[in-house]
């Protein structure tokens, strides 16, 4: 009897834990907590954010990103031209061998266009990454009021 509770417990926790799992890992490539901020229910547009780490010897590079959530994903980076801070598309973005990359505010980013509808705080939805070397990875993006604590985007 005292198994067959113990089991029990552990069946109705196990979904809250993978719930708040917030990692994934695609050959030697892992992705750290990718979130983006809750927007305004009319904003056109939002976007997507999270860590590249790639544990490898050899460099990949993301190439695309896609997610049913929009009409189109893009890769984009901010930049500083001619003294104003300008976003743009960019191709594709190199993970680094034994490095990382940061997608954050003001710096590479995933940008989301033709939104179904905005998000809001506490919600998930899916985005594919598709990398070079790795393949692809699905992850669930957490939207959140505010960007997160540094100890948790990493």
């Amino acid at each position: 009897m005292l198994l067959k509770k113990t089991l029990l417990i552990a069946a109705l926790l196990s979904p809250s834990l993978f719930a708040n799992a917030h990692e994934y890992k695609v050959g030697e490539l892992h992705i750290a907590h990718p979130w983006s901020r809750e927007m305004p229910p009319v904003a056109p547009t939002a976007a997507a954010y999270f860590v590249v780490y790639n544990k490898g010897a050899e460099a990949d590079r993301l190439l695309s990103v896609s997610t049913p959530h929009a009409g189109k994903a893009e890769l984009h980076e901010h930049m500083h031209a001619d003294g104003v801070m300008k976003m743009q598309q960019v191709e594709n973005v190199t993970i680094p061998a034994g490095g990382e990359v940061k997608f954050e505010p003001m710096g590479y980013h995933v940008m989301m266009f033709n939104l179904k509808q905005q998000a809001k705080d506490g919600e998930r939805f899916p985005l594919t990454l598709t990398f070079e070397n790795a393949g692809k990875v699905d992850v669930e993006v957490a939207v959140q009021k505010d960007a997160p604590a540094d100890e948790h985007a990493h």
